[in-house]
């Protein structure tokens, strides 16, 4: 078995390391692989995004609810005639299987980012209404989050304890507090992070203070009226009361619908939220989807999403969707140009809008516009060496930069793109 080394938090709180190395979170979106994947099919996915450049990738441990639909899918636990699980009676087949998905990722250089209970799964949630009879008991719970850890964490892996929940009730939050604290009795070392609800921030005090929980992770999610959300969610973690590294776990995914309307995510929506979460706190990196590999789609199989997500791309058209790339390329730039130490800064801006964002540290200032036009920041910009990239198309330029008496202004370029623009003091 090879391995990627485990993943630590740095010193400052708010980025990744591995081996001792500025770690930027870069994963792929593929919650239904267990289930959906044949195994030529997972070789093939894992080298095209090695080829990328992801470093991570989201997978649900137990059968994701939306997931598209097929004949003969691997299930975890014995079927009872109703409908639902033995928990008592655990298929070792499936997890074999899981495992040698994991080990052939870990192998190619991936760290697993794995999803111990989706909201489905854990009484008093939103998803315990979809099929409450595959519901974890409360007194199984132990049983099955012991064995996951013992199965998993020779990986190095994340473990991601929860899945699309908001903590709406006391019994909810139960769950997920138990099942944290056995994942950190047993593999301390592994980090644990919460997928939560799309537009959601408000955590429970427990998790919030407790030492167990190590990044926060936020979901900006998929319509078009809260795509603001990338930037002011990442605004709402960066200021909470104890610090950690944060991440955009799902942006929008690329091809997916605006909760069918207004057409479908592409690329430039992928860039936009991205680059927006990174430069308003959540620098620890970011997740990527694409509608197709997420619920491992194939032509011809039910998808029971689409009223919200639109019908999805067969898997491995979508995997080839643009804006991987685009992300990978939003990795590239963050490591290239050593940006883990930039810190929200859009008091500097004077244009009347949020959509453009600005970070800086002491030696750079960072600056994401979506739409070109001239940028206003109350800066000394003559004490900065400028560069200019066109995001889409990856095409790099030296901005023209006006300096004023208490101000100065990065004029509009002849593209019609989104934009990042990086000035390091000269």
């Amino acid at each position: 078995m090879g391995g990627t080394g485990r993943i630590t938090v740095s010193k400052s709180r708010d980025f990744f390391l591995r081996e001792g190395e500025k770690f930027f979170y870069l994963a792929d979106t593929c919650w239904s692989a267990f289930t959906n994947a044949t195994y030529e099919e997972w070789d093939y996915y894992l080298e095209y995004r090695r080829m990328q450049g992801f470093n991570a990738l989201q997978i649900n441990i137990l059968p994701q609810h939306d997931r598209s639909l097929m004949e003969n899918s691997p299930e975890p636990f014995e079927a009872l005639p109703d409908g639902g699980w033995d928990f008592s009676r655990r298929s070792e087949k499936y997890f074999d299987r899981a495992e040698k998905m994991v080990e052939a990722a870990v192998d190619k250089g991936f760290v697993p980012a794995l999803v111990l209970l989706w909201c489905n799964y854990v009484r008093g949630t939103w998803g315990s209404k979809i099929n409450p009879s595959r519901i974890i008991p409360i007194e199984k719970l132990e049983e099955y989050v012991s064995y996951i850890v013992e199965r998993f964490g020779k990986y190095n892996p994340i473990f991601i304890i929860s899945g699309d929940t908001d903590f709406e009730t006391d019994e909810s939050i139960e769950y997920y507090k138990n099942a944290l604290n056995i994942v950190k009795n047993r593999s301390p070392d592994s980090l644990t992070t919460m997928h939560i609800m799309g537009g959601f921030w408000n955590l429970p005090e427990t998790f919030i203070k407790s030492p167990e929980y190590d990044f926060y992770m936020y979901q900006s999610g998929h319509l078009k009226e809260h795509q603001h959300l990338s930037y002011e969610l990442a605004q709402r973690f960066y200021n909470m009361p104890v610090k950690r590294p944060i991440v955009n776990g799902e942006p929008c995914y690329e091809g997916h619908s605006h909760g069918n309307k207004y057409g479908r995510f592409n690329s430039f929506d992928v860039r936009k939220a991205i680059w927006q979460s990174l430069l308003s706190g959540a620098k620890a990196g970011t997740a990527y989807g694409s509608h197709g590999v997420w619920p491992w789609h194939r032509r011809g199989c039910k998808f029971g999403g689409e009223p919200f997500s639109g019908a999805p791309y067969e898997w491995s058209v979508a995997l080839k969707f643009p804006g991987a790339f685009d992300a990978a390329f939003a990795k590239q730039l963050f490591e290239k140009n050593d940006l883990f130490d930039i810190e929200p800064a859009n008091s500097k801006l004077l244009n009347e809008t949020a959509e453009i964002r600005v970070s800086e540290s002491k030696e750079k200032i960072v600056v994401y516009t979506p739409y070109n036009w001239d940028v206003k920041l109350k800066i000394d910009g003559a004490s900065y060496e400028w560069e200019g990239i066109v995001l889409g198309s990856t095409k790099f330029f030296k901005p023209n930069v006006k300096t004023f008496e208490d101000y100065s202004v990065i004029e509009m370029s002849e593209f019609n793109n989104d934009i990042l623009i990086i000035g390091t003091r000269s």
